[in-house]
């Protein structure tokens, strides 16, 4: 975990599978395709991302189209799902911002911030804290793969100080 800073500015950084590890996967075909299909024509990268929906909850796929923001970006909220992961797809090959945060006695930890590369999508594990989707490009446009169920799935903490993102 980066150390703690009080001028309340992170620094975005490219996302990786080591980094983003604590909160949850990221979904991507870099590398060799784990399997050969469709008559030699199509690369599977299998089971990328382990999805939790909870005992009542079952899996739904929607579509959110989010407003594309500016960087520097500043962080006002921070939001959670108690009962189920939560994955994130681009719909077009541009990078978008992540912002997690480990949990803190129920509240949200001090906030990390990675860079998608074009075509990453990340799944949130269960009970992460995180920004709201923040695409940096039009049209914004996602397949999201999470929770569907009974029950209460969101948190939301309005941070008492914001925080500021910016680029390296």
């Amino acid at each position: 975990m980066p150390q703690p800073r009080t001028d309340r500015t992170l620094t975005a950084r490219p996302l990786t599978a080591e980094a983003f590890a604590p909160y949850g996967n990221i979904l991507d075909a870099s590398g060799p395709p784990d399997k050969i299909i469709n008559a030699g024509l199509c690369g599977r990268y299998h089971d990328r991302a382990g999805l939790d929906f909870g005992a009542e909850g079952r899996a739904g796929i929607s579509i959110f189209k989010a407003e594309p923001r500016a960087l520097p970006y500043v962080l006002t909220l921070l939001e959670r799902h108690p009962l189920g992961s939560q994955a994130f797809l681009p719909m077009s090959m541009d990078p978008f911002l992540v912002i997690v945060a480990p949990d803190a006695d129920g509240q949200p930890g001090q906030p990390e911030a990675f860079l998608t590369a074009p075509g990453q999508g990340i799944n949130l594990a269960r009970g992460t804290w995180h920004g709201v989707l923040t695409p940096l490009a039009a049209p914004g446009l996602f397949a999201v793969v999470d929770r569907i169920g009974p029950g209460t799935n969101l948190e939301e903490v309005v941070l008492s100080s914001p925080w500021t993102i910016t680029l390296g």
